[in-house]
């Protein structure tokens, strides 16, 4: 199915503060230069929600996080920094690097199965109009975050923490209450006739709205004809609307699918707008209303003193330390300072009504690098923060931008943007290039360009449920068939991803991005290249063998898989297959019905290389991509080709164990089930990654995923405008320009 519904910023990607910007001419900043001047970096669109707890879109959350200070920040590869007052040195790429934040964690795991997050601030943070920080600050927030009617992107909720579910219990928002109650309710127990009535007027023109959004985006991805809206249903992943239907029947749908839980449809199926938005009075359905009983305060949630805290959690959850990177937001602006009191649990707010917090939702505050200025005509005019911990940013004035993909190279030899992301192929590289007077190197005279990994890489799955012999998708003689696919599907990788992507993408040899601190390395004990092995377990290939011996070797070994999965071979060929197999599968790729893949050449050499050995692989080339994620997502695929992007945790759950939600694989393990949970169970990294590769281990073994490529974003920054030498060193995409801002000078 194609589903672009919105995608929030991950939490984690705003402690790093990835994104982009843009400025204004320097001739109309020239004024400005004897204070430190301006950075202008390009951004795709704002939704102007430049808040903290209600910000959604990336663009809005990188401006937001400029003006925020987070209790925890993490490092290069997105490993919490628990020792933030006095930093902690670590090591990347062979280089030391020294991060540091506004506090200090520890973890005490108890006999009792509880677990305590204490947290230590400094107590000379203050926040940019001057006030000082205190615990108070992030307590209050915590409470935003975990309110009953709280509808952001934050699922701290979901947490695990001591007397929550107590706390959020026996309260409901309006909005909820009235959707599960239905159009004909007559229990006007919480709420009048009169109320019930507007809302399904508003909440129908809302939806009606929404699923046009989705009807429009389909159009314009060519998944659906103008105004065939069950065509765009279908391919958005729901079938089974009449031809004549309209987007208010395709809204009817969807809400069911859900049952009825809007917030949950609105996060994941938009493609555009959020329900909430497009409804004309949802502030007045965003109210909690009291159903049942409830305490008045979180257990789990201890204040010691004026700068420390303790969370207590009734079981240890590996993810919880990054649900405590929050933002330090200051309760005096976003609150009231009147309606806190600690002891009397009170915290600043109405419990169940948040439209003080909602108020600011345009106009962000914090303790963070810059101060927020203003909004107008698409750019974002933010200024250097005095009272920043870490120093006054060298650039005094910081503006974001609205601009296009197409502009951003050019932008930045015209002089109107001085940092920006491109989309970055080789056509964007040979444009850079062209622009650095033929100079094909990454550090240019006009624009210097940044490479980072891509938090994400691409992968050709196998579902064992369509690929295996008899009716045992765990068998060895299955497991062998699938691992002859892939073993020679892998020896053509290296040829097509440079073919495709040149120096901006290598190939990766284990289900997972190379950014997470959970991939395995080169240099680590039992590293090995995906598919080098043959039936017997000895390598297939040599250092000092030539690429087409490379692919002989990777025949033969395929045909050693094929014969154990109980093939007949016969003089080097295929002649006969077992029973529940075939000669020949089908691999859907969304090349556009071009080609237009990074797997597409790979795809094709193998195709080639199978047939002299009597087996087909059949390339399935699909020029609507609605088509292939519906026919993997609905298990229909015998191979596909996709891409995953990587959470901040490395967490396997959702994609690999048993019950996970999108297991696409089919993969069904016992011993790869215990070792993803065992992993969300423990804290030590150094131990959850040794999980981690063994459950990589397994997946391979089963023969249901080819790790691909591991492709790279880029940041291109005016050589003759910005000083490159203050950007930062070894940016990854969770450590990028924003992490150091403070230190960025323009020439």
């Amino acid at each position: 199915m194609i589903r672009n519904g919105k995608k929030m910023l991950a939490l984690i990607l705003g402690l790093a503060m990835c994104g982009n910007a843009l400025t204004v001419c320097a001739s109309e900043n020239a004024d400005t230069a004897a204070e430190g001047g301006t950075l202008v970096a390009s951004a795709s669109g704002f939704e102007n929600k430049f808040s903290p707890f209600f910000g959604q879109s990336a663009d809005d959350m990188d401006v937001s996080d400029m003006t925020q200070l987070y209790m925890m920040y993490v490092d290069r590869v997105c490993n919490p920094v628990l020792n933030g007052i006095e930093g902690e040195t670590r090591e990347y790429n062979g280089t030391e690097y020294t991060y540091t934040g506004p506090a200090d964690i520890t973890i005490t795991e108890n006999e009792d199965g509880t677990v305590y997050y204490d947290m230590t601030m400094r107590d000379d943070l203050v926040f940019s109009d001057g006030t000082p920080v205190d615990i108070d600050d992030f307590i209050f927030g915590l409470y935003v975050y975990l309110d009953p009617s709280y509808d952001g992107s934050t699922t701290l909720y979901s947490a695990p923490i001591q007397g929550l579910q107590e706390y959020r219990g026996g309260m409901d928002t309006l909005v909820n209450l009235l959707a599960n109650a239905g159009r004909d309710n007559t229990d006007f127990t919480y709420w009048d006739e009169a109320t019930q009535t507007a809302f399904w007027a508003d909440l129908d023109q809302a939806g009606a709205a929404f699923a046009q959004e989705i009807v429009d985006y389909c159009v314009a991805a060519e998944a659906a004809e103008e105004g065939d809206v069950a065509g765009a249903a279908a391919a958005w992943g729901f079938d089974g609307l009449e031809a004549d239907a309209t987007t208010a029947d395709f809204f009817a749908v969807m809400c069911d699918a859900y049952g009825w839980d809007l917030l949950t449809l609105s996060e994941t199926e938009s493609a555009g707008s959020s329900l909430f938005d497009l409804m004309e009075n949802y502030d007045a359905y965003s109210v909690g209303i009291e159903t049942g009983d409830s305490v008045d305060y979180i257990e789990g949630i201890q204040r010691i003193d004026d700068y420390s805290l303790r969370i207590v959690t009734t079981e240890l959850d590996a993810t919880m330390i990054y649900n405590l990177a929050l933002p330090i937001s200051p309760l005096h602006y976003y609150g009231d300072e009147a309606q806190y009191d600690y002891e009397n649990h009170k915290f600043g707010f109405p419990k169940g009504d948040l439209s003080l917090i909602r108020e600011k939702t345009t106009q962000p505050m914090g303790a963070g690098p810059y101060i927020f200025n203003e909004v107008s005509n698409g750019v974002v005019y933010m200024e250097a923060n005095p009272n920043f911990y870490k120093g006054e940013p060298k650039t005094k004035y910081l503006n974001f931008i609205e601009t296009q993909e197409a502009d951003m190279v050019n932008g930045i030899d015209a002089g109107t943007v001085d940092i920006a992301t491109p989309s970055y192929s080789t056509e964007v590289a040979a444009q850079i290039a062209e622009l650095n007077g033929g100079d094909p190197s990454f550090d240019g005279s006009v624009i210097t360009t940044k490479l980072i990994d891509y938090r994400g890489y691409g992968y050709i799955g196998l579902c064992a449920d369509n690929v295996k012999v008899g009716e045992d998708p765990a068998s060895e003689e299955s497991k062998n068939l699938r691992k002859a696919i892939a073993t020679v599907i892998a020896a053509y990788r290296d040829e097509g991803v440079d073919s495709y992507y040149g120096d901006t993408a290598s190939v990766i040899n284990y289900p997972i991005s190379n950014t997470s601190w959970a991939a395995p390395q080169v240099t680590d004990d039992g590293y090995t290249v995906a598919y080098s092995a043959d039936v017997e377990g000895n390598p297939i290939y040599t250092a000092d063998m030539t690429a087409e011996d490379k692919y002989a070797a990777a025949k033969a070994a395929a045909l050693g898989y094929f014969e154990a999965a109980g093939y007949t071979v016969e003089d080097g060929k295929l002649t006969a297959a077992p029973e529940g197999a075939k000669l020949e599968y089908t691999v859907d790729i969304g090349g556009g019905g071009k080609g237009d893949h990074p797997t597409f050449l790979i795809l094709k050499n193998a195709a080639d290389a199978f047939a002299e050995i009597g087996f087909t692989l059949t390339v399935n080339d699909l020029a609507n991509a609605a088509d292939l994620f519906a026919a993997y997502q609905s298990g229909v695929s015998e191979l596909w080709c996709a891409a995953w992007q990587s959470s901040s945790d490395p967490d396997m759950f959702q994609l690999y164990h048993s019950e996970g939600t999108t297991n696409y694989y089919k993969i069904s393990d016992e011993d790869l089930d215990t070792l993803i949970m065992e992993a969300r169970q423990s804290t030590e990294q150094s131990y959850r990654k040794g999980l981690y590769k063994a459950a990589m281990e397994i997946i391979m073994d089963w023969g249901v995923e080819l790790p691909v490529y591991q492709r790279s974003d880029a940041y291109i920054v005016s050589t003759e405008r910005v000083d490159v030498s203050t950007l930062p060193n070894d940016m990854t995409p969770y450590w990028n320009w924003k992490s150091e801002i403070e230190n960025i000078v323009v020439k």
